[in-house]
């Protein structure tokens, strides 16, 4: 006869985290070594208390009671320093709007994302990236976080637009994208308006991206509406504005559609674009996963041509090395919600407009969930490897109803892309590793430059040789001080809301987070 055994309920422990400065709170620690500072919580709690200047917030740092937050989004609501700031930005986009008015928004723009749509733009996506290298040549410094950066506009601006974004508007945009992000960052973790009203030249220079960005995307709207109608998602956002989308969504109002455009531009070009240029930062430094990856896309695409969905879903190495980038680096490092209720979480009890945080970059370096977290392993996402019961701290693209629109889309993107580039050429560093990038708006290499050196196939003599094996993040960020052309100076998000397959044991691929 066997008796019940009792189930015994978990003891979350609750802390605040340590060096809180006048005024400032933990707003230095956040500025001066952000990554560090998050790695640090843990050990003080399941919850740790935090301040943002003088406001409180709760990180959290359990992945169970991440998922708590992001599955009750009625309780747990966008906002706090992170979305009033984007609000400014994006107005009451799909990633900022409030949960009353999430639903409308997302069936709205789901049709653009779906499996088949995206596999269609699989062909587009590999031939934006074969673009952006044609001009390198062998031995000379490639900027490779403008390539990515030109890569991921030129792809969301054939989704967005139907490629109607010309050469000096993509300048222009990427331009914009550029100041903004980098002035998001210090607006979230210093949250003192006056701060952002003086007239100061990064202030000014903030305010006018912010004003050019939407000035260009109201002159492409205003064209539109003069031209013919274009089968991409400015058209469906247009027929929606005139109360024709027959999707019992409602009409979308001028604003909304500049805010939804706006929204994408962000989240599409810079998330995808600091995920890639991570990839080839890290690959650039870890010779062995480098080598296998090449090994795939030299029997997968043999004749060096473009992956379409047939070859991609062959692309399995590939694949494991940007989830492990995403593992590692996360583009979306940190985000914020706002309570709207008071509620209890781990038995903190928390008023009713209180500022929760969570960081995927937190949760993806806990060596509960991943042994050894500092190291690049792309062999950790092997089926029934290692990372096969860490799926709810694997959380690159947030979860719950507000988990990305596009993280199918992304992963799509950035598969393809590192097939197409990889398979042609090999990107070294000038001089000793890379290190580890300084987040801001989002985490990755706002200045890489590295060294092309085509590839040679494999009959022809093999790869080109590679560099000694490449460092863990920690031992890299304190072995060495950041170099010329590392990305050191970045700026917190990207789109979260749509087509390879999710990783196949870790995350899944979508987050209206980014």
């Amino acid at each position: 006869m066997s008796e019940a055994v009792p189930v015994t309920e978990r003891v979350w422990t609750t802390g605040v985290a340590p060096g809180i400065f006048p005024f400032f709170g933990h707003a230095i620690a956040l500025l001066s070594r952000p990554l560090d500072f998050l790695e640090s919580l843990p050990a003080r709690g399941d919850v740790v208390e935090v301040r943002l200047g003088p406001r409180r917030a709760w990180m959290v740092c359990h992945p169970d009671l991440v998922h708590q937050v992001l599955k009750d989004p009625r309780t747990f609501d966008k906002g706090g320093p992170l979305y009033d700031r984007l609000r400014g930005l994006m107005g009451d986009g799909l990633v900022t709007c409030p949960h009353d008015d999430h639903r409308r928004q997302r069936r709205l723009l789901q049709p653009a994302f779906t499996p088949a749509r995206v596999s269609a733009l699989t062909r587009l996506m590999g031939e934006e990236a074969a673009s952006v290298c044609r001009s390198w040549r062998p031995g000379r410094r490639v900027d490779v976080t403008a390539a990515m950066v030109a890569l991921t506009t030129g792809v969301t601006s054939r989704l967005l637009f139907s490629g109607s974004l010309d050469a000096g508007r993509a300048a222009a945009v990427r331009a914009c994208l550029a100041v903004v992000v980098r002035g998001l960052f210090v607006r979230t973790v210093v949250p003192v308006d006056a701060l952002f009203r003086l007239p100061t030249p990064g202030n000014r220079r903030y305010r006018s991206a912010v004003r050019r960005l939407h000035g260009l995307v109201d002159t492409l709207i205003a064209e539109r509406r003069r031209g013919a109608p274009r089968d991409d998602l400015l058209g469906t956002l247009l027929t929606a504005a005139g109360g024709g989308d027959g999707a019992d969504t409602g009409p979308l109002t001028e604003r909304e559609v500049r805010d939804q455009l706006v929204t994408l531009l962000l989240t599409g070009v810079e998330s995808t674009a600091m995920c890639l240029a991570s990839v080839f930062a890290l690959l650039a430094d870890h010779p062995e996963a480098e080598r296998t990856l090449h090994e795939e896309l030299d029997a997968v695409l043999a004749d060096g041509s473009v992956p379409g969905p047939g070859e991609l879903a062959r692309l399995a190495r590939t694949r494991d090395v940007v989830t492990e980038t995403l593992r590692l680096r996360p583009p979306g490092w940190l985000f914020t919600r706002l309570t709207t209720r008071e509620t209890e979480l781990a038995g903190c009890r928390l008023p009713r407009g209180a500022t929760v945080l969570y960081s995927p970059y937190l949760l993806h370096h806990r060596d509960t969930a991943f042994p050894e977290p500092d190291r690049f392993r792309p062999e950790r996402w092997l089926p029934g490897g290692e990372a096969a019961g860490a799926g709810r701290a694997m959380l690159p693209f947030a979860a719950g109803s507000r988990k990305c629109i596009g993280d199918t889309f992304a992963m799509t993107e950035a598969v393809t892309a590192v097939a197409v580039i990889a398979r042609h050429w090999r990107l070294r560093a000038p001089a000793g590793p890379l290190g580890r990038p300084r987040p801001a708006a989002t985490l990755g290499p706002r200045t890489l430059v590295l060294v092309g050196e085509p590839r040679t196939r494999p009959a022809e003599g093999g790869p080109a040789s590679a560099p000694p094996h490449g460092r863990n993040e920690r031992q890299a960020r304190h072995a060495h001080p950041p170099r010329q052309g590392a990305s050191q100076d970045i700026p917190l998000t990207g789109p979260q809301d749509a087509a390879p397959k999710a990783p196949r044991t870790g995350p899944t691929t979508a987050g209206d987070d980014v």
